[in-house]
């Protein structure tokens, strides 16, 4: 699975790309409702969009993770453009997510290494 990902790395971090930005650009009066906490959805986005990255570790991977961020603190900032709340306790759920993302790819690869 991780070679995979490694693989195809690339399309899957566009494809949550985009669809992290047309969730959270999503007018709020038409959202379904989904268990958990708003912070804890962040969390788990952001997490899932390091993950792919952190496995490959392109050439220019530091630069993408702050562009990650920045894409974040972005979504924020339009947020209440479109009928939605920009909050920074979000950023810092995206932060930590990118973070825990990047701490899981880490912990995978050691873990499949040892196996090896």
């Amino acid at each position: 699975m991780i070679a995979l990902i490694e693989k195809h790395w690339l399309h899957i971090t566009l494809m949550l790309l985009v669809s992290i930005a047309t969730l959270s650009l999503w007018p709020a009066a038409y959202l379904p409702e989904a268990p958990g906490t708003d912070k804890s959805h962040h969390f788990i986005a952001y997490a899932a969009l390091m993950l792919p990255t952190a496995l490959k570790q392109p050439k220019y991977y530091f630069a993408i993770t702050i562009s990650f961020l920045a894409f974040s603190g972005a979504i924020e900032l339009i947020q209440p453009y479109v009928n939605r709340y920009g909050e920074w306790l979000d950023m810092a759920a995206n932060t930590l997510g990118l973070l825990c993302g990047w701490i899981l790819a880490k912990a995978t690869m050691y873990f499949s290494q040892q196996k090896a």
